[in-house]
């Protein structure tokens, strides 16, 4: 998780020497089913005005290519190459040290914090699972003095068990309860984001699962940002000015008048987009 201020300006000798935070980029997918560069080329010289354009893209190609070659291509037409979408041309891809993004609708490894904390539901579970194993050590030990011939339950039953139940923590998610202010960004990586609060116009939260803001949602609401088509956004108060699931987004003039303001449940849903649904109080 990370949090960042953009309006508070820090003595530079107390800041952290990197930081991972989210900001909604947009970038070009260059879809491409010939390893032909000059028919490529020619239709580049249709679709582009000038060779000045800047755009990064990414390249996603159905066929092998001469990644190098093609690279060389784009960047005389003004196209920036920042990586490619997972496939034929990842070995090359990484050769070049560029980046290899997912293909759609699949997530990104997470990275796990070396020092992450347990979720209260981990914790409680795991100190359900010790109460247990602590009433059956003790029923066990009463057994035996009674009767010596009794045979002991394998220790390690209880131990996988709570084995099992600790490994949920690599999936954690995170509450947060302060005000996100105009110029703040709050991102989360490997589980939901809770919001208790409200999320102010100019303020962002990001997620790669699940986003849920129990207070006003202004602002960019972005969830599954990695690509995890199954994540949702749920607002008590949804005004955003930008909503985004899965990578596909919506801005705040384009959302259906009948959320505004209201209790509202955001998914992905296959050929159909963002999908808003009220959830009206029965």
């Amino acid at each position: 998780m990370t949090i960042s201020d953009t309006g508070q300006h820090d003595d530079m000798t107390s800041q952290p020497a990197i930081t991972f935070y989210g900001k909604m980029l947009t970038f070009s997918r260059l879809q491409l089913r010939t390893n032909d560069l000059t028919a490529i080329e020619a239709h580049l010289s249709d679709m582009l005005s000038n060779k000045s354009s800047q755009i990064p893209v990414i390249i996603d190609s159905s066929v092998e290519q001469d990644l190098s070659a093609l690279i060389e291509l784009l960047w005389t037409w003004g196209l920036q190459p920042i990586g490619v979408v997972t496939g034929l041309l990842d070995r090359q891809a990484q050769a070049q040290r560029l980046a290899i993004f997912p293909a759609d609708g699949k997530r990104i490894e997470r990275i796990v914090s070396s020092k992450k904390s347990i979720t209260q539901l981990s914790q409680t579970s795991a100190e359900k699972a010790a109460k247990a194993q602590t009433k059956e050590s003790s029923a066990a030990d009463t057994a035996n003095s009674e009767d010596p011939n009794t045979v002991n339950k394998d220790p390690n039953t209880i131990d996988v068990s709570a084995e099992t139940l600790l490994s949920s923590e690599h999936i954690t998610s995170m509450i947060y309860d302060q005000l996100l202010r105009s110029g703040q960004s709050i991102n989360h990586v490997g589980g939901d984001l809770i919001l208790t609060n409200s999320v102010n116009s100019g303020a962002e939260a990001i997620t790669d699962n699940s986003l849920h803001v129990y207070g006003r949602a202004q602002g960019r609401l972005v969830a599954g940002a990695t690509g995890d088509k199954d994540a949702r956004i749920f607002c008590q108060v949804f005004n955003p000015s930008l909503v985004s699931v899965a990578g596909t987004y919506c801005l705040r003039d384009n959302l259906p008048e009948n959320t505004i303001d209201k209790p509202v449940q955001v998914r992905f849903v296959e050929g159909e987009g963002l999908v808003f649904t009220v959830m009206e109080s029965t």
